[in-house]
C-alpha cells in the first residue's frame, strides 16, 4: 500500500487517539488498550514499509505517549481502588445490563415458583429449609419471637460468618458460569426457590409483614448482590457462546476479567449486608418506619450504583467523545505525511 493511502485510511483514528491522550479524556481501559495495540501495529507496519518517514515518526510519538499513560502506575496506584469503583467498573458494567436483567428475571421467576410450590405441597418448605430450621422457627413463633434466630449469635461472629457465607455463594454463582452460564442459573434458581418458600412459610403463619420488615433489612442488599454475582457468571458463560468479533479464547479471557470485576464490586455490599444482619436485624423492636427507611435506602443504593450511575456515566463519556469529534484537529506531522 502506498504511504499516502495508508495515511488516508487511518488518519482519523490516529487523530482521535492523539486527542484522547493530549486532553486526558476519560476512556474505558479496554478501549484504550485496543487503540494502543492498533496504533503499535500501524507503527510496526510503517517501520517495515515506510522507514524513516514522517508517518513512522508520528506513530512512534503517539505510541510512546500512550505507553506512558497506560503504564504510569506510580501515581495511580494510590487511587486505583477508588478509580475502579468510581469510573472503571461502572463504565464496564453498563455493557452488561442485559445479563443483569436476565439474572434478575430468572431469580424473580423462581422466587414465585418457590412460593407456589410451598403453597401447593406441605412438606416443600421442610425439604428446602430442613426440619431443624423449621422446628426451631415454629418454637420461636410459639415463644412470641419469630425472628429470634437473628439473636442467637454474638454480633461480630454473626457478621463475620454471614459475610463469608454470602461471598462463598457469590463465588459459586460466578464460578459455575464456566458451564456456559447454566451452572450460574442453577445457583440462582436454588437460592430463589429457597427465598420464595421461606417467605411463604411466614405468610402461612400470618407473619409476612413481621418477617419482611426484619429479613429485608439485610436481605435487600444480600439478595441484590447475589443476583449481581449471577450476572458475573453469566458474563463469563456468554463470552464462550457469543464471541462477537474476537477469537473464542480472547472473548473468554475478556469474559473472565469482566466477570471478576463485577464480582469484586459486590464485596463492599456483602460487608454492608453482613453488618446489617449481624448488628441491626436482631433489633426486631425497632419501629416500622426505621426498618422501611433502611430497606428503601439499601434498594436505592443498589439501583443507583448498578443501574442509574453506569447509564449516566456512559452518557457523559459519549457526549464528551462527540464534542471532541466535532473539534477540528490539526497536527504538523500529519500535514506533511503524504
Amino acid at each position: 500500500m502506498r504511504e499516502a493511502a495508508f495515511v488516508k485510511q487511518n488518519k482519523d483514528k490516529w487523530l482521535e487517539f492523539e486527542n484522547i491522550l493530549s486532553n486526558k479524556t476519560q476512556i474505558d481501559p479496554d478501549e484504550l488498550s485496543d487503540l494502543y495495540i492498533e496504533v503499535t501495529d500501524h507503527l510496526s507496519y510503517a517501520q517495515t514499509f515506510y522507514a524513516n518517514s514522517n508517518t513512522e515518526r508520528y506513530l512512534n510519538q503517539i505510541a510512546s505517549s500512550a505507553h506512558q499513560r497506560i503504564y504510569k502506575t506510580k501515581k495511580e496506584a494510590k487511587n486505583r481502588l477508588f478509580t475502579f469503583f468510581k469510573t472503571e467498573f461502572p463504565t464496564m458494567f453498563y455493557n452488561h445490563h442485559r445479563e443483569l436483567l436476565i439474572t434478575f428475571l430468572t431469580f424473580s421467576l423462581f422466587v414465585i415458583v418457590g412460593a407456589f410450590s410451598a403453597a401447593s405441597e406441605g412438606d416443600f418448605v421442610r425439604s428446602f429449609l430442613g426440619d431443624g430450621y423449621v422446628n426451631m422457627t415454629m418454637q420461636n413463633i410459639a415463644n412470641g419471637d419469630p425472628m429470634a434466630v437473628y439473636k442467637q449469635q454474638g454480633e461480630f461472629n454473626m457478621f463475620l460468618g454471614i459475610t463469608l457465607n454470602n461471598i462463598k455463594v457469590a463465588l459459586f454463582a460466578f464460578g459455575y458460569g464456566i458451564l456456559l452460564g447454566i451452572g450460574t442459573l442453577y445457583i440462582l434458581m436454588r437460592n430463589a426457590i429457597m427465598l420464595g418458600s421461606f417467605q411463604y412459610f411466614f405468610y402461612d403463619q400470618g407473619l409476612l409483614w413481621e418477617s419482611a420488615r426484619t429479613i429485608w433489612i439485610h436481605g435487600t442488599i444480600e439478595i441484590s448482590v447475589i443476583i449481581i454475582a449471577g450476572c458475573a457468571g453469566l458474563v463469563m458463560g456468554n463470552s464462550m457462546l457469543f464471541t462477537g468479533t474476537y477469537p473464542r479464547l480472547e472473548s473468554f479471557k475478556r469474559g473472565v476479567i469482566n466477570g471478576l470485576k463485577i464480582l469484586m464490586s459486590t464485596i463492599p455490599f456483602f460487608i454492608i449486608a453482613g453488618f446489617l444482619e449481624g448488628f441491626v436485624t436482631r433489633h426486631t423492636e425497632m419501629p416500622d418506619w426505621l426498618a422501611i427507611l433502611i430497606i428503601s435506602s439499601s434498594l436505592a443504593l443498589i439501583i443507583f450504583y448498578y443501574v442509574i450511575y453506569p447509564i449516566q456515566l456512559n452518557k457523559k463519556l459519549k457526549q464528551n467523545k462527540q464534542s471532541k469529534n466535532t473539534t477540528t484537529l490539526t497536527n504538523p506531522h500529519l500535514t506533511n505525511l503524504s
